[in-house]
């Protein structure tokens, strides 16, 4: 296979991925914003940092309000993260990729890019927001689920696989650390009911509650909460099935060495962390050491299968220097 066609498949697949991710993450955002506690407040420039693009953010705007985070996150064509410009990139990569990809996958990313263009400025509104991101939310996993069913599982596949899994597990972590955006009074009980509200909400943006609840606890607790989406070995939206499926992927390709070495260093890291009884400056730091082992990882798949082309850049700009 062309170092450039498995670039462009691991490229579309994480863009779309990102688009999906980045709408969880905003409806999980708006969710908390309901079930915040008395007296607390929501920090979005922290919102910002956690998804680290704070250093552009500054350059973009000056004041770090909700409408001016929404729109740096959903339309704002600066921000090569942002919802609109990850689909219009996945929709770039995939119009190369005809002669790989089933005809039908052409014309739904076509579809999801067309609604994007359409709709996604009304979900900086915070009324139509979670109606059109779970539309986004939705197409994209058409996509998947067509991709999975309608194409060979060949090498070409497998970098589609890539592609999906480091960036899931990346903005996973993500997610999991926006109650470090939550501003609670110094009183606050950081296990009441109130703060459950704020993790449920967390485990509903990933459609991950019900499980949770399934293999976890019937409580919903900050450490349970982490544990379960770091280390959980079947539900497809935890780190440790990113990296499992990171593994099965990397190793049906040829010259795996390196990635599959730092796979097995992050796996490694991922299994003796321990989250009980972590404050949440400690959490946020275990989760950047999450990031920081995905962000290796990229950089040793992209030197090994892609150095023949040249690079293209994280849009995220703590994937670079996590």
């Amino acid at each position: 296979m062309l170092s450039r066609v498995a670039e462009n498949l691991y490229w579309m697949t994480r863009y779309m991925e990102r688009a999906e991710n980045t709408a969880r993450l905003i409806n999980a955002t708006s969710q908390v914003l309901l079930d915040l506690p008395p007296e607390a407040s929501f920090g979005w420039d922290v919102l910002i940092k956690v998804v680290g693009l704070d250093a552009l953010f500054s350059r973009c705007y000056t004041t770090p309000d909700e409408n001016s985070v929404m729109r740096f996150l959903i339309t704002d064509e600066r921000n090569s993260g942002s919802i609109v410009s990850c689909v219009r990139s996945a929709r770039e990569n995939s119009r190369t990729l005809r002669e790989v990809l089933p005809r039908a996958a052409w014309e739904r990313i076509n579809g999801m890019y067309l609604y994007t263009n359409n709709r996604a400025a009304d979900a900086v509104d915070r009324a139509r927001r979670y109606t059109i991101l779970e539309e986004i939310i939705e197409r994209r996993q058409s996509v998947v689920g067509l991709l999975t069913d309608g194409m060979s599982h060949d090498a070409a596949y497998q970098f589609i696989r890539l592609g999906r899994y480091i960036e899931r597990a990346d903005m996973i972590t993500r997610i999991l650390d926006i109650n470090a955006a939550v501003l609670v009074p110094r009183q606050q009980v950081p296990e009441d009911p109130s703060m459950a509200l704020l993790w449920m909400s967390v485990l509903n943006s990933l459609h991950a509650y019900q499980m949770y609840r399934r293999h976890a606890s019937v409580h919903v607790r900050g450490a349970e909460v982490v544990n379960f989406m770091l280390k959980d070995t079947h539900f497809p939206r935890t780190v440790r099935y990113c990296l499992d499926e990171l593994e099965s992927s990397v190793s049906q390709l040829p010259h795996h060495g390196g990635p599959l070495k730092l796979l097995r260093i992050a796996q490694r890291r991922l299994a003796a962390m321990r989250i009980e009884g972590l404050t949440a400056a400690q959490r946020h730091e275990y989760l950047d050491a999450v990031q920081s082992d995905l962000a290796h990882l990229h950089e040793e798949i992209a030197t090994e299968y892609f150095k023949f082309c040249e690079q293209k850049p994280a849009p995220l700009e703590a994937l670079a220097g996590a």
